[in-house]
């Protein structure tokens, strides 16, 4: 790629006028030369050469302190840029230990088998020059036959750490003479082992020191990490032992422009602005068209669909203009007469996900290399450092949820010492909205902390499962940093529960299976459902997976599951058997759950009354003590139950109706933070109009008025004109009446009650016409922005907290909103919440009271119906009370 097209496309931007004046943020960061070394003096030749063919003939200044620093036997945690040259830096000490001892072994870990793929091929360049010595992929994949050779002859063996969990540690007297000789442990992405996938992992790591020291090894650690804010923390939480942290970056950098792009405002009133998804689309085609191969980063693998499905639609079916130039450009329309130089766009833009098979993922990966495939639509899973060649653009839809992912997501473009740019198109979504609008936190910030807690109780006691099935416990014996009592403490448990037995000072594991074949370390749920199609000659194929905690929201019977921008109607989903059946069709519309959520307190570890605002203790000037509320944290259980769905229209997100379903709940018993308003709180804001969560009461004649209104409409839906069905037995139901104007809006029952006021309308069309006129709550509004902020905070994924609204007091009789881990057992959210709510209760009023719009938007409180009322002011009145 030329790099004046890179400059050309930002010129025309800043002139675009439907571009221009939506940029809130503008950084260019300077291009940066090389900081080299020459090769050390005790480099092995074989390597020298190696690199010498590769055309590397001087080392970058953090691959040389590596090199120093793994030499003299330190751990050390490598935390530099992307493609910053991190593989080499670890590769090098490893091969010098390879050739210096002949029965040394190393062990690569991964967090995914792709990226395991992809490094396994950089190695085997690098030990080209090396007679005897043999590199291999050990992992789930790898055919059975290849096993037993591997595990005896294989010097360095590159796996993950969900293979080591469950096919290697369990076995490890198949690999003894492998563990014997342990001399290297690489723990590559070490930013990805954070949460509970790391505090699994960490576990992990203690298990598999504990069988290299039964063997007599004690490895050494070299961690490779993305920019984090406490590299060298966590790679000491991870292995529990002293690092040396190396982060002077000496890699060479192209000019680098990052843009936040703030979607223009469609509706001042309501706040509400033009589609991020669809804006992303717009300027992925503006670098589509200028042959930019560039890189979209979605959300969730439904956005990756549905921009897919967009972008291939648009190149496909119709003529692509060239914004900059004016022509256009052929995609095959019809219509056409002249030829392009750019033809089948279609075919050069693919989607990249989880739930792609790895056949499909290789060819999406091989096509970026080649330059074959222009723009990838991709989640998080195209993050981490596979290789996947130099792109000139990044697209961002929506903040990633943290700076450290928003750095590598955007670090995949400009490989090396071209120039690029990245955008990050801002969704409404509160944080977005106040990242846009506070630029200085993005830019200035440093990357957050990755934090993990392998201490967890219900984590712990599963690893000690599995550590007693590898080796027995000594009495006395620790685990990880963990004191000999504790360990003996749990042990104890275990044996009471009749899962051990004590005999002659040691622990022994009783059960028949062994124990981690049932422990997943990413997911709560193990078992994948995989989603089968039927092919042209009538044989069942598989097409994808989705994990099983998903299934009942993403491949309900009657969702629209969509793959490769092909849409599947699901037939029936098994959840015994773990599979979906789908068919292939092409339909206007897609489908989008809905949850109810029930929450039920357990156990309240901690609480704390609310003061009110002293401004507000004046009573007919007397000074009187008052409480807001309480908040408060603790063990609560979650009962969650997929409903129903929307069928929306493309484009347009048309609401087509609704459909029911009847699926199994799914129970959570996890840790909360709730905040709760007091009664006379409550009675304050009735008393002031701020308060619509008291249920309407429509008065006592309302049963007979119900069926005058519907007789008199002949008891038909006024809007589709379908009948009522309630003979019994069909299922059916009396049709709803609807107050044209919202109750809510009239002083009394008997004025809303007018009989011109009331229509019959059945239950689809009713739900439709009740989203056009909701009326947000100011408690609904409040969850809806804490909610949003809360993450912020916490350094965590909006998509690792619930969030509950409860107006009814059904939880502790009063009024209240959760935020809860969505974690078994929680993993500390919760207990943070509660500790920084004055914090949070103050940024909450400064995000909504900042707000242009007048009565809730997206990027505040959340929006109301079309007609309805959005709740911004009740929002600010239950604040101010509590503040």
């Amino acid at each position: 790629m030329n790099p004046q097209t890179i400059h050309s496309l930002l010129d025309f931007w800043k002139r675009d006028p439907d571009t221009a004046p939506n940029f809130s943020a503008w950084k260019t960061i300077p291009a940066r030369p090389a900081q080299t070394h020459p090769f050390p003096d005790d480099l092995p030749a074989p390597l020298r050469e190696a690199l010498s063919s590769r055309g590397i003939h001087q080392l970058y200044s953090h691959q040389f302190s590596a090199w120093t620093q793994a030499r003299a036997g330190k751990n050390i945690v490598l935390a530099t840029g992307t493609a910053s040259g991190k593989t080499l830096a670890y590769n090098l000490p490893v091969l010098a230990a390879m050739l210096s001892n002949p029965e040394a072994r190393a062990l690569y870990l991964f967090p995914t088998k792709a990226l395991a793929q992809d490094q396994f091929s950089n190695l085997q360049s690098l030990q080209s020059k090396i007679n005897n010595l043999k590199s291999a992929i050990y992992d789930g994949d790898t055919p059975q036959p290849h096993r037993p050779s591997i595990r005896k002859t294989a010097r360095i063996v590159l796996s993950n750490p969900d293979m080591l969990h469950t096919g290697i540690l369990p076995h490890h007297a198949n690999w003894s003479g492998f563990f014997s000789s342990l001399k290297f442990i690489v723990i590559d992405e070490m930013h990805t082992y954070r949460g509970v996938f790391g505090s699994h992992v960490a576990n992990v790591i203690r298990r598999l020191k504990r069988v290299a020291a039964f063997y007599g090894a004690r490895p050494q650690f070299i961690l490779a990490s993305a920019t984090i804010g406490n590299p060298k923390q966590l790679a000491e939480n991870l292995i529990e032992e002293s690092v040396e942290l190396i982060d002077n970056d000496g890699s060479s950098r192209g000019e680098r422009h990052f843009i936040i792009y703030n979607p223009p405002v469609t509706d001042p009133a309501l706040g509400l602005r033009k589609s991020s998804l669809l804006e992303s689309v717009r300027l992925a085609n503006d670098l589509l068209a200028r042959d930019i191969q560039s890189v979209v980063f979605a959300r969730t693998r439904r956005s990756v669909e549905i921009i897919l499905t967009y972008l291939q639609g648009e190149t496909s079916t119709s003529k692509q203009v060239d914004r900059h130039t004016g022509g256009q450009v052929n995609n095959g329309t019809r219509n056409t007469q002249q030829e392009s130089p750019i033809t089948n766009y279609a075919s050069r833009i693919r989607g990249y996900r989880s739930g792609y098979l790895p056949h499909q993922r290789r060819e999406i990966e091989q096509g970026l290399r080649d330059g074959s495939v222009k723009t990838v639509v991709a989640t998080n899973a195209l993050e981490l450092g596979i290789d996947i060649g130099g792109l000139g653009a990044a697209i961002l839809v929506g903040y990633p949820g943290t700076v450290a992912s928003a750095r590598q997501q955007s670090g995949r473009a400009g490989r090396g010492d071209a120039s690029a740019v990245s955008l990050m198109v801002a969704s409404p979504n509160p944080l977005d909205q106040f990242l846009a609008h506070h630029p200085e936190y993005f830019f200035g910030s440093s990357p957050e902390q990755a934090l993990v807690n392998p201490n967890h109780l219900l984590i712990l006691l599963e690893h000690l499962r599995c550590a007693m099935f590898e080796l027995p416990f000594q009495k006395g014996e620790g685990f990880g940093q963990l004191s000999d009592e504790l360990v003996d403490e749990y042990l104890e448990f275990l044996v009471e529960n009749h899962e051990s037995h004590f005999s002659n000072e040691k622990y022994y594991w009783m059960a028949d299976q062994y124990p981690a074949a049932n422990i997943s370390l990413r997911s709560a749920s193990p078992q994948s459902v995989v989603l089968q199609a039927t092919a042209e000659d009538g044989r069942p194929i598989t097409i994808g997976t989705v994990d099983g905690e998903s299934a009942a929201w993403m491949v309900h019977p009657g969702a629209i599951y969509m793959h490769e921008a092909q849409q599947y109607f699901v037939q029936e989903l098994n959840l015994e058997n773990h599979v979906a059946q789908l068919v292939p069709v092409g339909l206007d519309y897609y489908t989008e759950a809905q949850r109810r959520s029930e929450i039920q307190i357990l156990n309240e570890i901690d609480s704390s009354a609310l003061p009110a605002p002293e401004t507000q203790a004046q009573v007919s000037g007397a000074e009187r003590s008052r409480s807001a509320g309480q908040k408060a944290y603790g063990e609560i259980q979650v009962t969650t139950q997929v409903v129903g769905f929307k069928k929306l229209r493309w484009f347009t997100y048309e609401n087509l109706g609704e459909e029911p379903l009847d699926l199994p709940p799914s129970e959570l018993q996890t840790t909360g933070y709730w905040l709760s308003l007091s009664e006379e709180i409550v009675s304050h804001l009735r008393d002031t109009g701020n308060w619509s969560n008291d249920p309407n009461n429509y008065g006592p004649d309302w049963p007979q008025l119900r069926e005058r209104v519907r007789a008199r409409d002949k008891y038909l839906c006024q809007v589709c004109g379908a009948p009522e069905n309630t003979l019994a037995g069909t299922g059916g139901r009396q049709h709803d009446v609807h107050h044209k104007t919202p109750f809510r809006s009239f002083a009394s029952a008997e004025q809303a009650n007018r009989l011109e006021n009331l229509t019959t309308l059945c239950r689809t069309c009713h739900q439709k016409v009740e989203q056009n006129v909701r009326m947000r709550s100011g408690l609904a509004g409040l969850g809806f922005v804490l909610g949003n902020l809360a993450p912020l905070f916490l350094m965590c994924d909006t998509r690792d907290l619930g969030v509950h609204t409860d107006p009814a007091g059904a939880i502790n009789g009063q009024p209240s909103i959760v935020l809860y881990d969505l974690v078994p057992a929680g993993i500390g959210f919760s207990q943070k919440l509660f500790e920084i709510h004055d914090e949070l209760i103050q940024r909450a009023f400064e995000l909504v009271s900042e707000c242009a719009c007048e009565d809730g938007c997206p990027s505040c409180v959340g929006p109301g119906g079309e007609n309805g009322v959005g709740g911004k002011a009740e929002t600010l009145a239950i604040i101010k009370e509590i503040l």
